[in-house]
């Protein structure tokens, strides 16, 4: 992926590490990593079908962190466990003149969605430089009547070493777990590095 900046990897924090799975994005055979990385996640009696079945979550959200062109990704899943939460780093198309947070907290609070009520708003000092953290609820697939609700903690960042935008954006569907994974979500936007 082309960087705005001079930076070629994002290196996230991930604490306790063996609670997480990094997506190897860069990954030419992910079927086959996906297979691995179930194999060592899912141990024990756990069976065959349990372990293919992680695996093709495993597949989804690389898929998904592809498409979306992330610069890095991982996912929360205790070890023998399901996907808690998803945590994906994108680097974002902005002009110039939008790289300022006047223009990403008018963005954010006029979004259209579809969001569930409006989104708390809070500007927040990162080390990575000034940043925009964004608290919502959304469902999973609006078009249906079956969509489930997503909740999610995102960090548009404006780093000051580099002219881009970063979006740091922690998803989990488990809803009693919110205020947990809004901590989890704000320490990952602090640990975040560009080398």
């Amino acid at each position: 992926m082309e960087t705005a900046g001079n930076w070629r990897k994002c290196r996230v924090a991930l604490t306790p590490s063996e609670n997480w799975v990094v997506l190897d994005l860069e990954r030419e055979d992910p079927e086959g990593w996906s297979r691995e990385v179930s194999e060592q996640h899912i141990v024990g009696d756990s069976s065959a079908e349990y372990r293919r079945a992680f695996a093709e979550d495993l597949l989804w959200y690389w898929g998904t962190a592809t498409r979306q062109r992330a610069v890095c990704a991982a996912l929360l899943a205790p070890p023998n466990g399901t996907v808690l939460a998803s945590y994906t780093v994108r680097e974002l198309k902005a002009s110039p003149e939008a790289l300022n947070m006047n223009t990403l907290r008018n963005e954010a609070a006029f979004a259209e969605g579809p969001f569930f009520g409006k989104p708390a708003l809070t500007e927040v000092e990162l080390p990575l430089g000034p940043a925009l953290r964004v608290h919502r609820f959304e469902p999973t697939a609006p078009e249906t009547d079956t969509s489930a609700i997503l909740e999610g903690v995102a960090h548009y960042v404006l780093p000051r070493d580099y002219p881009t935008l970063l979006e740091c954006r922690l998803l989990w569907m488990a809803l009693g777990l919110g205020e947990e994974l809004g901590r989890i979500a704000d320490e990952l936007a602090i640990s975040v590095r560009l080398v």
